[in-house]
């Protein structure tokens, strides 16, 4: 899995231009249904799931929504998301454990960010670049008229198509057996954006982007990224130069989007100056931790070690938290601790923690990442962390507070203050897989195993992994029947109604692949 779907993989270079109204909207031409292509979409979702790439990281999947959430109400407001779609399409974001540069859109409204580009954009303004315009693409329905376009071919074999393209960078021999016939490049050919549907992304993008709160200046930076990546030659880290190539029309319209912008804007006060540069320090930290979870190898891990002791030796009193130096000392020193970590140094990691957190005390969501980061390394580390003894899962909030105090109390075994809070999340979050699976834990170490299979099985589901999820469910209600006497009746029902749920998707699923193949 790595390059771009549909040639899909549009660059922080495909970053969104300004809505200057200059460019004229293609109009929706697609004949594929909303519900068709969601389908596509799900089917290359599940392929994605399995894969040993797809990477769950709450810190970083946390950081991603604190940007996407903004450009999605932003295209709801601006009137680019419209109800049906975003009712009926996933809306959801895809980590991918690959250090290239790359970002995808894929039917049905799922995204792809490679941890390499985490790890190489400067701010979040640069990420919502590239968000804004993969956004877009789906939100005009680019995906869908390109699939139309390919009308000879089976949605069933449009989706083996796509599937083909994401593992073509990685390794042909699986392109390969993804895609019968050699089609991948044929598919790849036929299926890349035109340049009128790069040119309205880049254009509705812009205006996404700076209604979401982000600079627009994120956009002519991921385009200078990008022009001196193509003027060194593609060596195979950023592979939507090869599907996306910059032409000097986008770069020129994009620089005019911008000075119009800026014409327009009110100059910015100091408060927000610093709240950019507090922003700064957060996207250092987590830059750092995607390159560390990118798995750059021993060498690299020693290398960020190095770096942070030095720094952390030549640290002067923090004179401003959005500083400059703040933000390099402070991205330094959380990879020289995460990296420590996973080099099984735990020593030299607390040590450089406590280094790091006068630099963000006064920065409350770096301050908290900071403070989830200390409890991993006393969970890789096999402890029990310190905050377990006062921790109120209650009242954390964000998804990695929630699941990363979770696993926190599990070792501090208690379990059912796990078990408690968890259901009320799954609930909201009923996709959360990583919380179901930890629910299964909590459950299974009160001996509720019952709880356990189910809360397994809709782990599975959550992934669309629909017949393993039958297996467990089923599992459950056999578990039940064995133990009348301790059954419960409200878990039987629930378990009764969602085997019915699940078994009906199935037949769904395999009356769709007949009609579809």
């Amino acid at each position: 899995m790595a390059s771009a779907p549909f040639a899909l993989a549009q660059s922080p270079s495909v970053a969104p231009l300004a809505a200057s109204g200059s460019l004229p909207s293609l109009g929706d031409s697609s004949e594929l249904s909303s519900a068709a292509e969601r389908r596509i979409g799900d089917r290359i979702a599940l392929s994605i799931f399995r894969d040993p790439d797809y990477i769950d990281d709450p810190v970083l999947g946390d950081y991603l929504q604190s940007i996407w959430q903004p450009l999605l109400a932003a295209a709801r407001a601006r009137g680019e998301l419209q109800p049906e779609l975003d009712e009926r399409f996933s809306w959801q974001l895809f980590l991918v454990r690959d250090r290239t540069i790359n970002a995808f859109a894929l039917p049905g409204g799922y995204f792809g960010v490679h941890l390499g580009l985490i790890a190489s954009v400067s701010s979040a303004d640069e990420m919502a670049a590239v968000l804004a315009h993969e956004l877009s693409h789906v939100t005009q329905r680019h995906i869908s008229r390109l699939i139309t376009q390919q009308s000879r071919q089976t949605p069933w074999m449009i989706g083996a198509m796509i599937l083909g393209v994401l593992a073509a960078s990685k390794s042909p021999d699986a392109a390969s057996a993804a895609i019968v016939g050699g089609q991948a490049v044929a598919a790849q050919n036929q299926l890349n954006f035109s340049r009128d549907m790069e040119r309205e992304a880049d254009r509705i993008g812009f205006g996404v982007m700076t209604d979401g709160g982000f600079e627009g200046r994120g956009v002519t930076t991921m385009f200078e990224k990008l022009q001196q990546a193509a003027r060194l030659n593609d060596n195979g880290s950023f592979p939507y130069l090869r599907t996306h190539p910059l032409t000097t029309q986008r770069i020129a319209e994009a620089q005019a989007r911008l000075q119009l912008a800026a014409d327009s804007a009110v100059k910015p006060s100091k408060e927000s100056q610093a709240e950019a540069g507090r922003a700064h320090v957060l996207h250092a930290m987590m830059a750092a931790r995607a390159r560390i979870l990118a798995v750059p190898g021993v060498d690299a891990l020693r290398s960020m070690v190095t770096e942070a002791r030095h720094r952390a030796a030549a640290l002067q009193p923090v004179e401003s938290p959005a500083s400059v130096a703040n933000v390099r000392d402070a991205g330094a020193l959380y990879a020289g601790v995460f990296a420590s970590a996973q080099l099984r140094d735990f020593g030299g990691a607390r040590s450089l923690l406590a280094q790091l957190k006068p630099l963000v005390t006064e920065i409350p969501h770096a301050n908290k990442v900071v403070d989830l980061l200390a409890i991993e390394i006393d969970l890789l580390a096999g402890v029990v962390p310190p905050s377990a003894s006062s921790a109120d899962i209650a009242k954390a909030s964000s998804r990695a507070e929630v699941l990363t105090e979770a696993q926190s109390l599990l070792t501090a075994h208690r379990a059912q203050e796990v078990s408690s809070r968890l259901q009320t999340w799954v609930t909201a979050h009923p996709k959360d897989a990583m919380a179901w699976q930890i629910l299964a834990v909590a459950y299974g170490n009160q001996n509720q195993n019952v709880r356990a299979i189910r809360a397994d099985a809709e782990s599975r589901a959550a992934q669309l992994d629909y017949p393993a999820a039958l297996d467990r469910f089923k599992a459950a209600q056999a578990l039940m029947r064995s133990t009348p006497s301790g059954s419960d009746y409200v878990e039987g029902s629930i378990l009764d109604t969602r085997t019915r749920q699940t078994e009906l998707l199935i037949k769904e699923q395999a009356l769709q692949d007949k009609i579809d193949r």
